[in-house]
């Protein structure tokens, strides 16, 4: 998913939207884009399913739970400026 050309207001929100992410986020940002094809049905699929399998760490279910929190987060961000996210983040 390509991002619609964004108008500077947005872009400026983007950008702030952007700033504020925490390591985490970003993180799934480069991963949605790099393992995951900019589809967060995709990743979400792909927790979902590591969530049902045995045996699991707990520890890891909740990192799971958290990232999904997180994806939902994004994706409503996403959604509504009409952007994909992983245009505008790198770990760097």
């Amino acid at each position: 998913m390509n991002s619609p050309k964004l108008d500077a207001g947005r872009t400026r929100k983007v950008r702030q939207f952007v700033s504020r992410l925490g390591r985490e986020e970003r993180m799934l940002l480069v991963l949605k884009r790099e393992l995951y094809e900019n589809s967060w049905d995709d990743m979400v699929a792909d927790l979902r399913a590591r969530l049902e399998g045995r045996p699991f760490i707990f520890k890891l279910v909740n990192r799971i739970n958290e990232d999904l929190a997180r994806i939902q987060r994004l994706r409503e961000f996403e959604q509504q400026q009409q952007v994909n996210l992983s245009e505008f983040v790198s770990l760097e």
